[in-house]
């Protein structure tokens, strides 16, 4: 016996969600515990360099197995061409239409929901590793600084190296707006928001501002050439800040995330201008 097993991110125009890799994460394990043979076939778009669909000779393979998604449509209906020679199970699968060819070309389905059943999703039968969550605010362009700002460069860098991080990243922005529910309305929400990352990762004077207020330890960019408010801040809190000469430096970027991660942070004191202004308000009156 030796089984293939496929999903929807087998497919070069598939997807590869969370759910559908991890229920064949869970799958290969409950068939590597069994003892079974089998290989897994990865979309060359999702997984380059590993096993993809057309170097999966039919004659290879005794079995194949779909996991999770919908079953339909011309994708899983081609398994069953291709692979018309194997026995084919699908599992944890949704059936939309049990009448489909794509449904009754699998010799055996074990549905996840078929209109009459309801079976727990294969993701919650495989483990997942913890996993560093970062928060990344970037700085739109500020034309105040002129030919000094490296934000295009800079951010090309940053988003470059976040890429090939094995973490969960967290786009964030600092601006607020009441009718747009995928942004924060009010800072109070953005702080909450920032309190649940591990680490923060911007170019935005308030990243590193919002971020050490919350005790969480911030890699800081400055995406202006030769210092701007990023810098200056990081001095004001005397936090180191990557310059944006050093944004390329991948290796300095490791190091700085890697002294990121276990850090200890404590929020900052109140800012001595808030009462240098109270101070002249008074003085004023």
């Amino acid at each position: 016996m030796r089984v293939l097993l496929t999903g929807w991110a087998s497919f070069l125009h598939g997807e590869a969600t969370a759910g559908d890799v991890l229920s064949l994460r869970a799958a290969g394990n409950a068939l590597a515990e069994a003892g079974i043979d089998h290989r897994v076939a990865w979309s060359p778009g999702f997984r380059p360099g590993t096993l993809h669909l057309p170097d999966a000779a039919p004659g290879d393979y005794t079995h194949v197995v779909f996991a999770c998604g919908p079953v339909h449509g011309p994708q899983v209906r081609s398994l069953h061409e291709r692979y018309a020679s194997c026995r084919r199970i699908a599992v944890g699968v949704s059936v939309p239409d049990a009448e489909d060819p794509a449904v009754t070309g699998f010799h055996r389905v074990f549905p996840r929901d078929d209109g009459g059943t309801a079976e727990l999703d294969l993701a919650l039968g495989a483990p997942v590793s913890p996993t560093p969550v970062l928060g990344v605010v970037l700085a739109p362009h500020q034309p105040e600084y002129g030919s000094a700002g490296r934000h295009g460069d800079v951010h090309e860098a940053l988003t470059g190296w976040l890429a090939g991080l094995d973490c969960a990243r967290v786009p964030l922005d600092t601006r607020l707006a009441h009718a747009d529910w995928e942004r924060c309305a009010t800072p109070d929400q953005f702080a909450a928001l920032v309190s649940k990352m591990d680490a923060l990762v911007t170019t935005r004077l308030h990243g590193l501002v919002f971020g050490l207020k919350a005790g969480v330890p911030v890699l800081a960019v400055d995406p202006v050439a030769g210092g701007g408010k990023v810098t200056a801040q990081g001095k004001a809190l005397d936090w180191p800040v990557v310059a944006a000469e050093d944004a390329c430096d991948t290796a300095l970027l490791d190091a700085r995330l890697k002294w990121c991660l276990p850090a200890s942070v404590r929020p900052p004191a109140h800012p001595a201008s808030l009462a240098a202004l109270v101070d002249e308000l008074v003085g004023s009156r």
